[in-house]
């Protein structure tokens, strides 16, 4: 699954964006990922939590890149990674809503 358009905003802009409406969410969490990141890109990694008690397990879903286009706006390119494990069909149908619903967000 890959999802690729053009949105307006700074890629910091559309971070906080994507931050926040994954915290919104409840089941996905979108955080910047500095060592993949560079001045006019910015990649995120969009993980499922799962918690119990104490214990925090975060499950690789996918992952954000925003590219700065110049004149305000940025390619935001979207591609999700197989969690492989048993909940894989659940993980990737999770992700791909998530995909869908910020596209259409970042987008309109």
């Amino acid at each position: 699954m890959g999802l690729e358009f053009i949105a307006t905003g700074t890629p910091t802009q559309l971070a906080t964006v994507i931050e926040q409406y994954a915290h919104g969410q409840g089941s996905v969490t979108a955080i910047v990922v500095p060592w993949e990141s560079s001045k006019t890109r910015l990649s995120m990694s969009v993980t499922s939590v799962k918690a119990d008690g104490w214990a925090i397990e975060h499950t690789n879903l996918g992952t954000v890149t925003l590219t700065d286009a110049g004149d305000g706006t940025t390619a935001v390119a979207i591609s999700a990674h197989d969690p492989g494990d048993a909940d894989r069909s659940k993980l990737a149908s999770v992700f791909e809503r998530f995909a869908e619903q910020l596209r259409q967000r970042l987008k309109a």
